[in-house]
């Protein structure tokens, strides 16, 4: 849910961000930003390079996604927000205050009070009910019994799970407990919410009914959240500020369709190839201008994607379309235009994906 803002103010930014893992870490940051390179530094030093020269802003509102394959470093940069992890050198800004430079105090405030944290294994207390694990965090903060329970029960009701208040985490399905939660960080009523994986370890149907409800919630929310994964397909459907990470660098970030209309290199467009574009563009990124005394074989939307625009087509590629965003025409597509936009880019065959 993109920020109205022409300019908006980052809640959280991250600058010039590094992690390298090993005794001498100031040392071995001077080899990398030689150009010394991950597997070269481990080879030659016995030092992990964990994350290199991250700058990213984060809007308040929006869910950013950080993506990457294994050891891409995207469960290192989430752990640098709370400073669960010490960065070798860079800083964290979060509502206008370095988080580097926090008292153990003052951090541990922003733990409690603007963060909250969806976990892949869901990190339910077993011992404790589905009402008590959700009101934990409100316990924390003191708040009475009575008030507490309230609360966790209009969440419960959100996640869709009335009457299992009094459940404990075993007996419920695993995309139960993830729903839990969710619900236990969205009681909390943190600013921040910092999901990582958080539906990796799902099937694949409870998967995307996580991620509808999450995009549900976050409609009327406006939660600023950030969402760790692996999957290029999830990714899309949750991001509206996509990043991608390999060997611990940022390889391109921005509005995920503009990722996928124009990727910056052989990596991402290897990384993108086997998508299904169709189900995935979105009218609005391949769309042109209004053209006057076009005539329209009808109306779609901007946000409607292409494949819903093929159904309509019946197939039939000599139609053309207006778009329209809230009901304004804002531009028209064809159906020449669209088929040109579902042919990825042909991949550079020297440069292949690492």
């Amino acid at each position: 849910m993109k920020s109205n803002n022409v300019n908006p103010i980052p809640k959280v930014k991250i600058s010039n961000l590094s992690k390298i893992f090993g005794d001498k870490p100031q040392d071995m940051l001077l080899h990398v930003r030689d150009g010394m390179s991950k597997a070269d530094l481990l080879a030659n030093h016995g030092h992990v390079l964990g994350l290199q020269d991250i700058n990213v802003d984060i809007q308040a509102g929006e869910i950013t996604v950080v993506m990457g394959l294994s050891g891409s470093g995207k469960s290192t940069l989430i752990r640098h927000l709370n400073r669960l992890i010490e960065p070798t050198s860079g800083e964290i800004v979060i509502d206008g205050k370095d988080v580097m430079k926090m008292s153990m105090a003052d951090l541990n405030s922003l733990r409690q009070n603007k963060m909250s944290m969806v976990f892949q294994k869901f990190a339910l207390f077993p011992h404790h009910t589905v009402l008590q694990n959700i009101a934990l965090p409100l316990q924390v903060r003191g708040m009475a019994e009575t008030e507490r329970e309230q609360e966790a029960e209009n969440w419960l009701e959100r996640v869709g799970l009335t009457g299992f208040g009094g459940h404990y985490p075993h007996q419920l399905s695993g995309g139960m407990q993830q729903r839990v939660g969710l619900a236990r960080a969205l009681a909390s009523n943190s600013d921040i919410m910092l999901m990582d994986e958080a539906f990796s370890s799902l099937d694949p149907l409870i998967r995307t009914d996580m991620q509808d409800l999450l995009l549900e919630l976050q409609k009327e929310l406006r939660k600023t959240i950030v969402f760790i994964t692996h999957d290029l397909d999830e990714a899309l459907k949750l991001s509206d500020h996509l990043v991608i990470l390999n060997n611990g660098a940022v390889v391109q970030q921005g509005e995920p369709q503009s990722i996928l209309m124009n990727p910056s290199d052989s990596y991402i467009e290897a990384f993108i190839s086997d998508i299904n574009r169709a189900r995935v563009l979105r009218v609005r990124s391949v769309m042109t201008p209004l053209n006057e005394g076009e005539v329209y074989a009808g109306d779609v939307y901007a946000d409607d994607n292409l494949e819903s625009l093929i159904a309509l087509s019946e197939g039939d590629t000599e139609h053309s379309y207006r778009v329209l965003d809230n009901d304004v025409a804002v531009g028209q597509i064809d159906m020449g235009t669209l088929v040109r936009a579902l042919v990825p880019k042909v991949l550079d065959k020297n440069n292949p994906i690492l």
